[in-house]
């Protein structure tokens, strides 16, 4: 039972996670410009928020579908980071200096602290888990008792770190075929990165987006 659980709290992130996107990209360019422990650091913050998004998903459904504006304001400020990320990619990818960084990469704070915030500013995942935590709870996969929740958020995280671990791992060896990758690198992930802003940016402004059903339910 246990281990059905964790299975499908495990597919259903690393299938969420497995497109490119704001947090595990940025992942990949910690893993290239830094060290691969640092983007395991930032992955593992990453994750840490996302369990703990699961479990609020969980048990308090009531309190988050009363909070949509302020949702819809993080909404706006996750837009803002992933702009300055294009920004500072494209600003990177000009700089004469091969070993130039992203402007969000440029301190020196803890990776891990750094993976936290990014992903706690990333609201979009409270409604995608509370959708599918309410499926399986219609299926039978869940069910109220602690060590079934506890088991699924474990699967939670195992399916975010696998996935980042791809996009680690796989953007190092990529980096390390290419010559003068990290120009090229940066260039690539500025693409993303305004990519991402501009698809962002549409759902905000057209309303298609998780949050509209959440605000129909709060009322």
């Amino acid at each position: 039972m246990l281990m059905r659980v964790i299975f499908w709290g495990l597919l259903i992130s690393f299938l969420g996670s497995l497109p490119m996107g704001t947090l595990n990209v940025t992942a990949m360019q910690i893993s290239i410009q830094e060290t691969i422990s640092r983007a395991l650091m930032f992955s593992c913050g990453v994750l840490l928020v996302e369990m703990i998004y699961v479990r609020l998903s969980l048990i308090a459904i009531d309190w988050i579908r009363k909070q949509v504006k302020w949702m819809r304001a993080m909404q706006w400020l996750t837009l803002a980071i992933v702009v300055a990320l294009a920004v500072g990619s494209f600003m990177a990818a000009a700089n004469s200096d091969p070993q130039a960084k992203n402007v969000i990469l440029e301190n020196n704070l803890n990776r891990f602290l750094l993976g936290m915030m990014m992903s706690a500013v990333n609201p979009v995942q409270i409604p995608f888990w509370f959708g599918w935590s309410t499926v399986l709870f219609t299926r039978g996969v869940l069910t109220s008792r602690v060590k079934v929740l506890n088991a699924y958020i474990i699967g939670v995280g195992l399916g975010t770190f696998i996935s980042h671990l791809i996009f680690i791992y796989g953007g190092r060896i990529a980096a390390g075929s290419i010559h003068n990758s990290e120009a090229y690198l940066n260039w690539i992930i500025g693409g993303i990165f305004s990519a991402t802003a501009v698809i962002h940016l549409i759902k905000i402004l057209r309303g298609k987006n998780a949050f509209k059903k959440l605000e129909e339910d709060a009322g």
